[in-house]
């Protein structure tokens, strides 16, 4: 029986926009490139797309939950999910919250493996901004922990983010038994 993995400590930091970034990030040139608004994800998709994604960042949250708990967050009207695709696979994905008029969450955002080091990162969030500040809240709030990709933090505040707060976390990795799981999930 595989030893289950000890929790990793997390700090997470709390960032507010409150106002649409000024800056303008073109898509890099010669790459074969989509975005696409997803509607009524199915469920085995969406937790491929965490998966892959979050997969050295332990986006662990949403993998753990049941078909039912799963579907009430990603099938709720306030939710918009939108897929990036290179060369016509997927190749990471963001995640709006709209919970009211006022604000919008940028609850995910990533680009898997084979995404990275391609210069899509400041272009693909610069698409997540235009698209929650076309939601016209008064603010956009993301958050980011010590176990997600070094550039995070620096990139959000690039975009004119600024730190609103911070808590410590711990995060349970997932288990073997979880991934197996995960897999065999039917929707």
């Amino acid at each position: 029986m595989a030893k289950k993995p000890p929790p990793l400590k997390a700090v997470v930091t709390y960032l507010e926009q409150t106002s649409r970034p000024k800056l303008f990030v073109p898509m890099p040139v010669n790459l074969h490139v989509a975005l696409m608004k997803q509607v009524d994800m199915p469920l085995h998709f969406y937790r491929y797309l965490q998966y892959r994604t979050g997969l050295h960042y332990h986006w662990v949250a949403r993998l753990r939950l049941d078909d039912t708990a799963l579907r009430k967050i990603i099938h709720d009207p306030a939710t918009s999910i939108h897929v990036l695709y290179l060369n016509g696979a997927p190749a990471g994905f963001f995640e709006l919250h709209n919970p009211d008029p006022e604000t919008v969450s940028l609850e995910y955002f990533g680009l898997m493996d084979h995404a990275r080091g391609l210069g899509l990162g400041r272009w693909f969030l610069s698409q997540s901004l235009e698209a929650a500040w076309g939601l016209n809240p008064l603010k956009v709030k993301v958050s980011t922990c010590t176990l997600d990709h070094g550039a995070a933090l620096p990139l959000y505040q690039t975009f004119g983010f600024e730190p609103v707060g911070q808590s410590e976390t711990f995060i349970h990795p997932l288990t073997d038994a979880d991934i197996i799981r995960i897999n065999r999930a039917d929707e």
